[in-house]
């Protein structure tokens, strides 16, 4: 398999730390899992107010990403433009628009990523919403996927899928899970109205909160049982429901 393409990288504590105060977008960190000292407090603080995942890492992962000297730090620039969710939901609002979100929980192969934004986009979804805590970071891979989608819909980071469904509650958006099993028919669903899809991955599915917090769980009947079908064909064929939906509506 063709290695994934990783973005420009910044390396070093000082350079990352000023870049943040700069409001530079990044989308990923790599910290030394023992690292200390208050220039990593104040990355940390700054990472957590602007949603950008961190991971901690053992040195070889580092030493990996850079040959530089590194001081326990690495982060990938962003070649992409993130907004705050609320921010994506008033956007859609103010032109007169009926928001229609895609949530992805656990969805980490970046392929998967382009491709959903690609069919979003091309739907009529407005916007991707990825939890920082479980979510693939998007690298060029992910854009060229994509083919150019990831630039033109609404990208939202946040904490975690729980506080993105809280946000989504407050502004009237209903949550609707995924599943293979015990969820009605897609095409049963009313997706005329504000909505958001929740798009699990692969191997396991929505996670156990979203399935009990979601205000409907829909499903793709198959003509065969099979196990399941890619995360982003099974997007495709919900959002293109929810557009016929909403143009004979």
């Amino acid at each position: 398999m063709k290695p994934v393409r990783s973005l420009p990288i910044l390396i070093g504590r000082k350079p990352l730390l000023e870049a943040l105060q700069q409001g530079t977008i990044i989308e990923k960190i790599f910290l030394l899992r023992s690292a200390t000292g208050p220039e990593i407090v104040s990355i940390k603080q700054l990472a957590r107010e602007r949603n950008i995942p961190i991971s901690q890492v053992p040195v070889e992962k580092l030493n990996g990403l850079t040959k530089a000297q590194h001081q326990g730090v690495v982060a990938w620039t962003s070649l992409l433009h993130y907004v705050e969710l609320q921010d994506a939901i008033d956007s859609v609002v103010d032109k007169g628009d009926t928001p229609l979100f895609i949530l992805l929980d656990g969805v980490t192969d970046v392929r998967n990523v382009g491709a959903i934004a690609r069919t979003a986009l091309c739907c009529g979804a407005q916007g991707l919403i990825l939890p920082t805590s479980s979510s693939a970071s998007l690298t060029e891979d992910a854009i060229k996927t994509s083919t150019g989608a990831l630039r033109k819909i609404l990208l939202c980071r946040i904490p975690s899928v729980q506080q993105a469904i809280d946000v989504l509650r407050l502004n009237g958006i209903q949550v609707l899970g995924t599943q293979m099993q015990g969820a009605i028919p897609v095409f049963e669903a009313d997706l005329k109205g504000p909505s958001c899809v929740v798009m699990g991955a692969e191997d396991t599915g929505i996670s156990k909160d979203v399935i009990k917090r979601a205000d409907t769980l829909i499903t793709i009947p198959m003509a065969e049982r099979f196990d399941s079908l890619n995360v982003s064909v099974a997007t495709g064929m919900i959002l293109y429901e929810a557009m016929r939906q909403r143009l004979i509506s």
